[in-house]
């Protein structure tokens, strides 16, 4: 299965969040891929369809902010806590009342923040390159850039050199402009003049600037999101995801799947081999 069809669900104060919905008219359970902070869903356009050939339904949300999804007049309301609200609203729209979570970064902290929320939901989840402590170093980082130069930029090969000045260091083997041109694509959009943007809402900064942008301690969260069959795919070289917090995290979930991804920092595509396998063998565990 290729094609999907798009989606919005509008929440009580008037936010529309659009997703690609991929239905594979089977009974085994579906999953919601959630995409990190400045990202939005075309970051699962290679990922998904294993998941669909394997016969499972698929939701991939742009997170309020993101992508098609509306921008949010309120800045305030870009955090966790309204965004696992959207997707609870985006399920009970689909009838899926127990889903398989995909999260990269941030949706692997909403995947946490959903466990509690509503026990039962979740019965598995895939969490990508995030913990319930996020590393400090990484942290700056993300918080140095996000709303900063967002363009626009002349053509998709300028947004490139811009994606590759945030991104670089994560990927430090990806030396070709066709990797971050492509990159660039999953990331940014044109506009009417021909010129390119980072496709998100610059008023994320303002969380993402504050201590708000995860709740500090996160570790029940984690806790409740261990219930369930779990994966963690970590980059060997991350910066937001430190090793000592991956061993507690194994401490508490020791039936907790892992894989790394060499070479690779926040956060891995997921089309990496050692990922793409982890993924594989996961979901095929799950009814």
């Amino acid at each position: 299965m290729t094609g999907y069809t798009a989606r919005t669900y509008t929440a009580p104060d008037g936010v529309k969040t659009w997703h690609r919905h991929y239905d594979a008219g089977s009974d085994h359970l579906p999953v919601l891929c959630m995409h990190g902070l400045t990202r939005n869903s075309r970051d699962f356009e290679a990922v998904i369809p294993a998941i669909t050939a394997a016969g499972r339904s698929v939701i991939a949300v742009d997170v309020r902010g993101r992508g098609n999804s509306d921008h949010d007049p309120v800045a305030e309301n870009y955090n966790p806590g309204v965004y696992v609200q959207d997707m609870f609203g985006v399920l009970a729209q689909a009838g899926w009342d127990r889903v398989i979570t995909l999260g990269t970064s941030m949706g692997g902290l909403m995947s946490m923040i959903m466990a509690a929320s509503r026990p039962g939901l979740i019965a598995g989840a895939i969490i990508n390159d995030i913990g319930p402590e996020l590393d400090p170093r990484g942290l700056t980082r993300i918080q140095g850039y996000v709303g900063g130069a967002s363009g626009p930029f002349a053509d998709w090969s300028a947004a490139a050199d811009a994606v590759r000045a945030i991104n670089g260091e994560a990927f430090p083997k990806e030396t070709g402009q066709a990797f971050w041109e492509a990159f660039a694509r999953r990331t940014c959009r044109e506009l009417e003049t021909g010129e390119v943007v980072f496709d998100y809402d610059p008023a994320i900064s303002k969380l993402a600037r504050s201590s708000a942008v995860a709740p500090p301690n996160l570790w029940p969260q984690f806790e409740a999101l261990a219930a369930s069959p779990l994966l963690l795919v970590r980059g060997a070289i991350t910066d937001l995801l430190a090793a000592s917090c991956v061993d507690d995290m194994r401490a508490r979930a020791p039936h907790m799947a892992y894989a790394e991804v060499p070479d690779v920092g926040h956060a891995p595509l997921l089309t990496e081999p050692e990922a793409a396998r982890a993924i594989d063998s996961f979901l095929a565990g799950l009814a």
